[in-house]
């Protein structure tokens, strides 16, 4: 057994040897190569986790991360109340106020029995004067060009079992992503662009205003099983990416609007958008030169849209795939470049530029279907053709409720009568609406305006259309 003196002077020659070793460590190794053994040395002993920490940085190199995005979106929702202190942004040009931690904060999970843990971390770079004459910034006694960091840095961990990686990063990850596309699909500002085309130039440009158009499918005065019928079919085309790969077809839906004028076409494009959440880009024909003009103006439309074509049937004369222009109708305008052709239209509608983008939707209106070209109306082509026709009773009680705030009145009946026998519009019938503010003065004029109408002769419905709204498919 060693004795105490031993003990003592065995200690003494090993803390000598330390010393000895530190002076000659910070003496002859440079600061990098003295930072390389520590940390080599603190690697080799440190603990084994089973533990798997994830990093979410703020940017990926020069851009952002859609990860961290989600990611602080979606620890947004979970904000506890004992939080103390949190961000509040907000656009001039955005509905919704953003909050955000303003600390570093820790928060818990769980995923199918998998316990997770979240750290928000907002870190402030200390600044340091370099020799150089550069600013540095030093952060967790790392030392980083100042040009490549901003005085504060955010990123996200996320904590949890090793044995759960796989289930963690192809599942729990991108149902996180998912609820962040949700989320800021529900706040976004639906917009409406004008796509155009430079003068003497193939390519073009979008300009671009929100879309503040109040109409949704509650207000829209259509009978109610069309409008169904319509949800139905957009509801289906959201949930069906995989089905649309599965067949080998672009992810897009076209829909026919077709009617006289007046009867809500425009309202129900604002309507979609408005319940789609999709942003509107209205393609005027007339600003088109050339085919290759076409595809440019397609090229700069975003994903989960809709395109829409106006006045189809008279907003510009096509020539058909020979380049021989139909004139069977002088009210058209002729074309004015023979390279834009009705070939283009259609590639551009299903063919191979189609495919260009995903979760689109294309919509033509006219008020004379049958002035069209039937490749236009071509099988698979246009997907829906929607019959806008003049207004039904069950239209009419919805602008009521809409305008007037009432669900029935004595005049009801007497409208009803004349709305089955006589062409009038949602538009007009809006526009008596608003004439008082006295229901029973609004009522009793409208009476008279139907009347008057439907005594013009040509107002009175020939009984080939019965009013009703209609919807079939173009497949």
């Amino acid at each position: 057994m060693p004795t105490p003196s031993s003990l003592l002077s065995a200690y003494a020659t090993l803390s000598t040897s330390i010393i000895l070793f530190r002076t000659i460590f910070d003496q002859f190794f440079p600061p990098q190569l003295r930072r390389y053994v520590i940390e080599a040395i603190q690697l080799y002993w440190k603990p084994k986790s089973s533990k798997l920490t994830l990093i979410f940085e703020e940017k990926d190199g020069m851009t952002g991360n859609h990860v961290f995005d989600a990611a602080e979106a979606y620890l947004c929702t979970m904000i506890s109340p004992d939080v103390d202190r949190l961000r509040i942004t907000k656009n001039v040009k955005e509905n919704h106020i953003k909050i955000k931690f303003a600390e570093s904060e820790e928060l818990v999970d769980s995923f199918d029995g998998i316990s997770l843990t979240w750290k928000y971390v907002r870190q402030k770079l200390q600044q340091r004067h370099g020799g150089g004459g550069d600013d540095d910034f030093v952060l967790g006694g790392k030392r980083s060009s100042g040009g490549n960091f901003t005085p504060e840095t955010k990123y996200i961990e996320l904590k949890f079992d090793k044995k759960y990686k796989d289930i963690i990063i192809n599942v729990y990850l991108p149902s996180v992503i998912d609820k962040f596309q949700e989320l800021e699909n529900q706040k976004k500002v639906v917009k409406i662009h004008s796509l155009q085309s430079y003068d003497g130039g193939p390519g073009g440009y979008k300009e671009s205003v929100n879309l503040d158009h109040p109409s949704t499918f509650d207000t829209l005065a259509m009978d109610p099983k069309m409008k169904k019928v319509i949800i139905d079919d957009l509801d289906l085309f959201l949930k069906r990416r995989d089905f649309y790969k599965k067949v080998g077809k672009a992810w897009k839906r076209g829909y026919l609007l077709y009617g006289p004028p007046g009867t809500g076409k425009s309202s129900l494009i604002a309507a979609m958008a408005n319940y789609l959440k999709f942003d509107i880009y209205d393609l005027q024909l007339t600003n088109v030169r050339s085919d290759s003009s076409l595809k440019q103006m397609v090229l700069r439309t975003s994903n989960r849209s809709i395109l829409v074509i106006e006045d189809i049937d008279c907003s510009i004369q096509l020539p058909d795939r020979k380049g021989v222009p139909p004139s069977k109708f002088s009210d058209v305008k002729p074309v004015r470049d023979p390279q834009f052709s009705l070939s283009g239209l259609l590639n551009f509608i299903d063919g191979l530029w189609s495919c260009c983008g995903d979760e689109r939707i294309i919509i033509f209106t006219t008020n004379h279907k049958e002035r069209l070209d039937p490749a236009l109306l071509r099988p698979g082509r246009m997907d829906m053709h929607i019959l806008m026709s003049y207004l039904t009773f069950d239209g009419f009680k919805t602008l009521a409720a809409n305008y007037l705030n009432i669900h029935n009145h004595r005049y009801f009946s007497e409208i009803e009568k004349l709305i089955n026998c006589t062409k009038v519009t949602p538009a007009e019938v809006a526009e008596e609406l608003m004439k008082s503010n006295d229901v029973e003065v609004v009522l009793e004029g409208l009476v008279k305006f139907i009347i008057h109408k439907k005594m013009g002769g040509d107002g009175i419905k020939d009984g080939s259309n019965d009013g009703d709204d209609k919807v079939h498919e173009g497949i």
